[in-house]
């Protein structure tokens, strides 16, 4: 390999790179872009360069190439997520199966549902109303309304993706490219957030489809102080289920009602799932050797074929022992919210004829996969366990039982109070384990205030140093003084 020469570029024999001078066509130098004021068309690029790249020597095959390029990137903006692409693609797919608008009756109808569900809470739950204002949403109006909350969730991820994406390639790169691929460095990230804004799009535009409220995947996703319904979709979720419409969505309106006053009770608990995400996003790590071996079967001629490859998980990252403790900690928070959800609009909708069949429904949607297993295991590759959300239910009907409905939900004002996995796998056993740590933590306070007065007791019965000055007279101590007398009362001999 020869020397890099003091210009800092990598001498190949005659002082050129081709990746270096293939990249500064494409950019345009100093200025312009892909095609942009100040660079070159596909059709003026040195035929040399590309073939020394492995990039088509055809100026059309390279037009579409670039075009393809330029529209993944155009408009991103400097994020690690194209959000300009991911709205679009959202708005796209959420109106591919119809987007029918919200008529006056299924509004008034909506509304009413979600007042009707707030007054049967108020009778089964200490934590009080959310003071919501209520929402018909068409699939498009659930996407602008959540796509903030997504952005909260997909760039911590995205950022630390990018950033390990580019470590990595910098580590493999040789010696003579290494200039190069920094200096279009930011091209690079750019074609990194499309893809990532395409597969946020995806994600946001399919769920558009098939959730049924604002929080009907369990994150919340609606903006703060607001319960929803999505009509559209509510109808499609009763259709073959010889239930009443109106029960379906009264149905559904206490699970979003019960959601709502978690998560506006409770403020600690939105910013602590959403932290848990960005916990997990902070761990991740790029496997260089399988970014090499997946990229050696990739066509880089062909756009399509390398954003196929980094949307299919050929490059995905290796977990690490933090991410596995931070998803462990989402999988517990998000079933112990589902499972208190559960539990309480269970106790709510004694008066719904059709609430136990309802039920099965919507257990019946989990275990097939609903939008919360799409989206979770999307994102950070999490699988909710259907299991672990009966275990939440069933765990918080105990605790209601055993100590009532305020101890029950007096869990929820910290997390050090909430059950933890180990209640989970074994909820029968928590008021064993729950009363052993109670024990403990008094011995431990016993001790403590043991500790505290015998310290305070010594520091009583201690002698001040005006106290000691009085009883030693004025000269000095009487162990000390010329003629004084010992200890015991008896006259000890003159100190010299």
């Amino acid at each position: 390999m020869s020397p890099t020469p003091p210009t800092g570029r990598p001498d190949d024999g005659d002082g050129s790179n081709p990746l270096e001078d293939l990249l500064r066509q494409l950019m345009g130098g100093a200025g312009g872009g892909l095609g942009g004021p100040g660079g070159n068309p596909p059709g003026n690029l040195d035929p040399a360069a590309l073939q020394a790249l492995g990039l088509p020597g055809d100026p059309a095959a390279l037009s579409r190439m670039v075009a393809q390029v330029q529209q993944m990137m155009a408009g991103g903006g400097d994020g690690p997520v194209n959000w300009d692409l991911a709205h679009q693609v959202a708005r796209q797919g959420a109106v591919s199966e119809g987007d029918p608008s919200v008529g006056d009756a299924a509004r008034r109808a909506t509304v009413e549902a979600l007042r009707l569900a707030d007054l049967w809470l108020d009778e089964r739950t200490a934590l009080g109303s959310a003071g919501a204002t209520s929402r018909a949403w068409s699939r498009s109006e659930w996407v602008e309304a959540t796509l903030p909350t997504w952005r909260v969730l997909a760039e911590p991820v995205a950022h630390s993706v990018g950033d390990a994406m580019a470590a990595a390639m910098a580590e493999q790169a040789p010696p003579e490219v290494r200039a190069a691929m920094q200096a279009a460095g930011g091209m690079v990230r750019s074609v990194g957030g499309a893809v990532f804004g395409m597969q946020v799009g995806q994600a946001v535009g399919e769920l558009a489809r098939e959730v049924v409220s604002g929080t009907d995947i369990g994150l919340p996703l609606a903006p703060e102080g607001t319960t929803a319904l999505l009509p559209a979709n509510v109808e499609a979720f009763a259709e073959g289920l010889e239930v009443p419409l109106d029960e379906v969505r009264l149905y559904l309106a206490l699970r979003e009602a019960a959601h709502a006053r978690l998560y506006t009770q409770r403020p600690w608990l939105r910013a602590h799932v959403l932290g848990t995400v960005e916990a997990f996003a902070a761990g991740i790590r790029i496997d260089t050797e399988r970014i090499e071996e997946a990229l050696r079967t990739v066509d880089a001629t062909d756009p399509e074929a390398l954003q196929q490859a980094l949307g299919s998980g050929m490059l995905e990252p290796q977990r690490t022992p933090e991410q596995e403790a931070a998803l462990a900690r989402l999988e517990t928070a998000l079933a112990l919210v589902e499972g208190w959800v559960d539990h309480v609009v269970d106790t709510a909708a004694t008066a719904l004829p059709s609430a136990g069949a309802l039920r099965e429904v919507v257990r019946r949607r989990r275990a097939a996969g609903g939008p919360a297993e799409h989206t979770l295991s999307s994102l950070v590759g999490l699988e909710l366990r259907p299991r672990r959300l009966r275990d939440a239910a069933a765990l918080w009907a105990l605790i209601e039982d055993a100590r009532g409905v305020e101890a029950r939900d007096a869990a929820w004002a910290h997390p050090d109070l909430l059950p933890t996995a180990e209640d989970l796998d074994d909820p029968a056993g928590w008021a064993a384990r729950r009363g052993a740590a109670q024990a403990e933590d008094a011995d431990v306070d016993a001790a403590l205030a043991q500790l505290l007065d015998g310290d305070l007791g010594e520091a009583q019965h201690e002698p001040s140093a005006d106290q000691r000055n009085a009883e030693d007279g004025p000269g000095g101590p009487a162990s000390d003084g010329p003629g004084g007398t010992d200890g015991d009362g008896s006259s000890g001999p003159a100190r010299p």
